[in-house]
């Protein structure tokens, strides 16, 4: 979702630049069958400013609403929403997900907040301005990332698969494949909805990708290797959560990770 252009200006003055010290790894093979114009191009964040982070936060969503940041954490019995300072990492606010739900991503609708549940069949809904749960209602198959593309929402489920859903009423309205290079991709987590385009974290990776919704393909992939130089290789503090600045600036996090950074992500036009 795009977020005002004060909540950019107002990130810039928080903390000072640092280098991106990003390492390079080569992007999965392509099958032979593809050709160089379908193939995506690879670029690599450009790390503008860091901030703090809650190393104790199991990421499952990240966004702006304006200049408020939320987000989501998972695991059962200790899942929350959560409203933070995004200059310090605090946490201004947080409620626990009800009947001990293991949540995962989020996005803002207005004066709600939709969460998902990875497993527990159920959608979330919540108000925004009291962090209370307003309603649940069914969901098939598992949650993962969540944003909003206007007038609709866009969920992942660990599949190949991107779900459209109705953002006042959870109702699902479609779907599409997504491929990179006439290839399924699957285990898309953390979602951010931004100018008509998907990006996505893919589980396990230091990769994110730009999805066209319209047609499933991967159009850019992020190579963030060595983002959090304290990762180190761990199955579990990896990279998870996109909240859109504006323009081409995003926050990037991860799980346990105790870092926010500010980068640029410039497509190629």
């Amino acid at each position: 979702m795009d977020a005002p252009r004060r909540a950019a200006a107002w990130l810039g003055a928080l903390v000072a630049l640092t280098a991106a010290a990003c390492g390079g790894s080569p992007p999965p093979a392509v099958s032979d069958t593809s050709t160089a114009e379908s193939r995506p191009a690879v670029i690599k964040p450009e790390v503008l400013a860091e901030m703090p982070h809650d190393a104790t936060a199991w990421t499952q969503g990240l966004e702006f609403d304006g200049p408020t940041l939320y987000e989501g954490t998972g695991i059962a019995g200790k899942s929350q929403i959560r409203e933070l300072d995004p200059a310090t990492g605090a946490v201004r606010r947080s409620a626990p997900t009800p009947n001990d739900y293991y949540g995962e991503g989020i996005t803002v609708v207005d004066d709600r907040i939709w969460e998902l549940t990875w497993r527990d069949g159920v959608a979330v809904e919540w108000d925004k301005n009291t962090l209370t749960p307003v309603r649940e209602v069914p969901v098939d198959g598992e949650g993962w990332g969540l944003c909003r593309d206007d007038d609709r929402l866009i969920r992942s489920d660990g599949t190949d698969r991107l779900r459209f859903h109705d953002p006042a009423t959870f109702a699902e309205t479609g779907s599409v494949t997504v491929t990179r290079d006439g290839q399924p991709l699957t285990e898309l987590n953390e979602l951010e909805c931004v100018d008509g385009q998907v990006w996505a974290n893919v589980w396990k990776t230091d990769m994110l990708v730009r999805i066209d919704p319209a047609t499933g393909k991967v159009n850019t992939v992020v190579d963030a290797t060595g983002l959090w130089p304290g990762q180190g290789g761990s199955r579990e503090r990896v990279l998870n959560g996109i909240a859109h600045i504006d323009g081409d600036e995003y926050l990037l996090t991860g799980k346990y990770w105790p870092a926010m950074y500010r980068v640029r992500l410039q497509p190629p036009a």
